[in-house]
């Protein structure tokens, strides 16, 4: 197993994989209907990746699959002024897909609403896209567990990617994030993901999602435990368990925010090159926005590999961006790496 670190990634594009997502934010007192005001954001967990790197200076592409008229025409428009590289965007098909979340809670919650049947990107095939011309000056792909949950078309669209990825030497990450609204083809993540996840050098979500899509069992009272101490060790052994099982990963990463009560504790931890960290804890009660908190440290954890920085510090970094991300209003961070840095929390 070779060293993250000790990749070279600074000549090469971070293309992120995924479906561009309008997201609607109706309030939950209805007053966006007496106002007939109804606030949305540009997103999608690839797309809030993909921009987070652009403001962070790291060479960021996108690749998703659009209608083409003139609304889309205006998204990638704004995603241009955002440096990000629109190039590689496939368009074919008659829409964009969208969904509903009322202001202020999270993608877990019963207030979201999927509107995504038919989009473009649902109506990708294999076979359609030249993978090696998308790929072309590309050192690292990230795509997450939100896509082959579409449909077994789109899910056979990713196992093509990351072969083509895969067999150029591109370093591959994954975010195994769950939405318990799709999988809805027949299939269980079990019966799909580590196809995929096989062709991945990172692997980020946490215990519960790796036990979910990846069979990595969790200890059975570990769930009523709450202890911090308990949980750091069951990442520590789902993380090497996913070492065992998965020979391309080299870094998993486990992000744990508990937010039951009003307040909010978030931490996290990563194994590497045969070493475990963990962050600093972070609590708030205070928040404006959860969306888009892990894909926030999905992109911290690239920005650091990218940049050759230190296990530690890289994981400091990409804790604190998550964090800051609960304060800001939009799916993807607006925070630069000073401001990120400066918010990072010491002993």
């Amino acid at each position: 197993m070779s060293n993250l670190s000790a990749q070279n990634f600074k000549s090469g594009t971070v293309l992120s994989f995924g479906e561009l997502l309008l997201r609607i934010c109706p309030d939950g007192g209805g007053e966006w209907l007496q106002n007939n005001t109804l606030p949305f954001y540009v997103g999608g967990a690839e797309l809030n990746v993909a921009t987070a790197l652009a403001l962070w200076n790291v060479p960021s592409g996108y690749f998703t699959a659009l209608p083409s008229n003139g609304l889309c025409a205006q998204i990638v428009s704004y995603l241009d002024q955002k440096n990000i590289d629109t190039t590689a965007i496939h368009y074919h098909g008659n829409r964009l897909g969208l969904y509903f979340l009322t202001k202020g809670q999270d993608l877990k919650h019963d207030a979201l609403i999927y509107d995504r049947a038919n989009s473009a990107f649902a109506d990708l095939k294999p076979r359609m896209i030249d993978w090696d011309k998308v790929l072309d000056g590309v050192s690292w792909f990230h795509f997450s567990a939100i896509c082959p949950a579409i449909s077994q078309q789109v899910a056979d669209v990713c196992l093509e990617v990351l072969q083509a990825a895969s067999a150029k030497g591109i370093t591959i990450s994954v975010d195994l994030n769950y939405r318990s609204k799709l999988w809805q083809y027949g299939k269980q993540p079990q019966d799909v993901m580590p196809h995929l996840v096989k062709y991945c050098d990172v692997i980020m979500g946490n215990i519960w999602a790796a036990e979910k899509m990846l069979g990595i069992a969790i200890s059975g009272d570990i769930h009523e435990s709450g202890q911090k101490s308990i949980y750091l060790k069951e990442a520590l052994s789902s993380s090497e368990r996913i070492m065992q099982q998965y020979q391309q990963c080299k870094a998993v990463a486990n992000t744990f925010r508990f937010d039951e009560r009003d307040d909010i504790d978030y931490y996290t931890c990563l194994y590497t090159d045969g070493k475990f960290y963990n962050s600093q804890e972070y609590n708030t009660q205070q928040k404006v926005d959860k969306v888009g908190t892990g894909d926030c440290f999905m992109a911290g954890l690239i920005y650091g590999f990218y940049n050759n920085t230190p296990a530690q510090q890289t994981l400091e970094f990409a804790t604190a961006a998550a964090f800051q991300k609960l304060f800001i209003t939009s799916d993807a961070t607006t925070q630069t790496v000073e401001e990120i840095t400066k918010a990072i929390k010491y002993e």
